[in-house]
């Protein structure tokens, strides 16, 4: 089994609340009219997923997969 990061389990538990901030953030742009408002709810699903990215590089191959 490769090596988890130093900081795994706070690692993982961010990875999931990000997860969840994204699946919230993906719902409420089914009920936003201002296009203002949408770019600035998409910019931050973006930014979650690159941080999704980050970490799941830090942890090895399919570990968040289940």
């Amino acid at each position: 089994m490769a090596k988890l990061p130093k900081n795994f389990p706070e690692y993982s538990i961010m990875y999931k609340t990000l997860i969840k901030k994204i699946q919230d953030l993906e719902k409420e742009k089914l009920f936003i009219k201002d296009s203002e408002s949408l770019k600035e709810n998409q910019k931050r699903i973006i930014q979650f997923q690159k941080e999704i990215e980050k970490i799941k590089s830090m942890f090895p191959e399919s570990f968040f997969e289940n």
